[in-house]
């Protein structure tokens, strides 16, 4: 009797979800024209001139209160036209397509065989890494500084941030003050803060002592707050991060204030007759960079299949389960906390070594928003997806600077980062377990949609 009930449980939610997702050419007629309409007027704001400090309302005055807008809604009703002449055809265009989506289908599958070939899962790492190394020599040095300063960098820190929210679940808003902490680090223990230490250190060196340092600072954030849950430990991390930003902007005496700090020293090797020393060449770094990247890709592969990984995905997943199977979910927590909190003092070390300066303005909110949205595109839980979704959002606002204006840069990324969402929730490269449960969501299977009742209501 409870298998039929189940059953019926699941059609019924199933049927559900499919009349909750509407194609928008199912939509009424005026209502197609008023999204294409709102979209022209959005797209006529976005690409219209620059606010003014002087007159407010600069912007919607010349962007709504003239021909362009007229030009851009006449656009608009005009691909609305032609959708609704198109419209009646779509179902035998699905039809015709019907062929081509089975190969895709079957090119799908062999693919996933192609990826379980070990000569394929061992070579194609190598054939990217060869292909990293030469990358460089056909780039101007413009984008070399790209590659290291905005790619390689939040890339380290993309991979730190993903152990906290995409494997263990918890929502971090204040990542960029472990970064703030590892570059202060760097600038202490290589002796360019006002404060001498009590040995200076190469940058090497600073390396550990960082790493030690951060993950310290994780275990005294996680410690008293990791009972807190969703919004409230989001909400305790934003304070976290204000907290470090206001003391580097104030302990004038220690870290030399909104000033900043300069003179800190490069990355060095001095062993016998090696004498080498990174200087402003971005080349170097980036092999460097490169290399730590691949060490702790290979550690967290690793780190993700182990049982301090399976861990993470059950608290992500249902922590009062876990907790009621016998996982220690506060620990495992820390645990998660303090491991990314280290990759980012690596980033901050990296950082504060290459740029020689710092100063609180180079630790803002804003980078920590960035951190999460570019987790979340990529996709959360899956690390090849983390790193290609950092790499491309990193260089995309480079690659528009000489055709958007740099106020309208984050915008387009906003955009971007909203089509991601509605059309691809589940990131650029998804791990296959994130995009089992948004599947299963979709078909009102479960409760992997964070639903508090199944679809259809509960059968009795």
């Amino acid at each position: 009797m409870s298998t039929t009930t189940d059953r019926e449980s699941v059609t019924t939610g199933s049927a559900l979800a499919k009349l909750r997702t509407k194609r928008w050419y199912q939509q009424p007629m005026f209502t197609r024209w008023v999204a294409l309409a709102s979209g022209a007027v959005l797209l006529n704001v976005m690409s219209g001139p620059q606010g003014s400090r002087d007159d407010v309302f600069f912007s919607v005055d010349k962007t709504l209160g003239s021909m362009r807008l007229v030009w851009w809604l006449v656009g608009g009703t005009l691909l609305w036209g032609i959708l609704e002449l198109v419209r009646p055809y779509f179902g035998r265009i699905n039809t015709a397509f019907a062929p081509v989506r089975a190969v895709s289908a079957q090119v799908k599958q062999g693919s996933a065989v192609v990826r379980r070939n070990v000569a394929f899962k061992y070579g194609a790492p190598v054939i990217g890494i060869a292909l990293l190394v030469l990358l460089p020599q056909v780039l101007s040095t413009f984008w070399n500084q790209v590659l290291v300063n905005e790619v390689a960098i939040y890339v380290l820190l993309a991979i730190g941030l993903n152990v906290v929210i995409g494997w263990a679940g918890l929502l971090d808003l204040g990542f960029i003050a472990f970064f703030a902490i590892g570059a202060y680090s760097t600038a202490y223990w290589t002796g360019a803060m006002p404060v001498e230490p009590p040995i200076v250190l190469n940058a090497f060196l600073v390396i550990p002592v960082a790493v030690a340092t951060c993950l310290l600072a994780g275990l005294l954030l996680g410690a008293p707050t990791l009972r807190l849950r969703g919004d409230y430990l989001a909400i305790v991390t934003l304070g976290f991060h204000e907290i470090i930003y206001l003391i580097a902007k104030n302990a004038d005496g220690f870290t030399n204030g909104p000033r900043g700090v300069q003179g800190i020293s490069n990355f060095k090797i001095e062993l016998g007759p090696i004498d080498y020393a990174w200087d402003l060449d971005p080349i170097p770094y980036w092999y460097l960079l490169i290399a730590i990247a691949t060490i702790l890709i290979i550690a967290f592969l690793r780190l993700e299949h182990s049982r301090v990984g399976r861990a993470w995905t059950a608290i992500r997943e249902d922590e009062v389960a876990a907790s009621a199977t016998g996982v220690p979910t506060v620990k495992f927590k820390l645990m998660a906390f303090a491991i990314g909190a280290s990759t980012s003092g690596i980033a901050g070390v990296a950082y504060a070594s290459k740029a020689r300066f710092i100063s609180p303005e180079s630790f803002l909110l804003l980078f920590s928003v960035l951190v999460v949205a570019y987790v979340i595109f990529g996709g959360m839980g899956s690390l090849w997806g983390v790193v290609l979704g950092t790499a491309f959002l990193a260089w995309l606002p480079q690659y528009m600077k000489d055709w958007v204006n740099p106020n309208d840069r984050f915008m387009y990324l906003g955009a971007l980062l909203i089509v991601m969402m509605i059309y691809r929730p589940q990131g650029l490269i998804p791990s296959v377990r994130r995009k089992r449960e948004l599947t299963l969501a979709k078909e009102g299977l479960g409760d992997a949609d964070a639903m508090t009742e199944p679809a259809g209501g509960r059968m009795s």
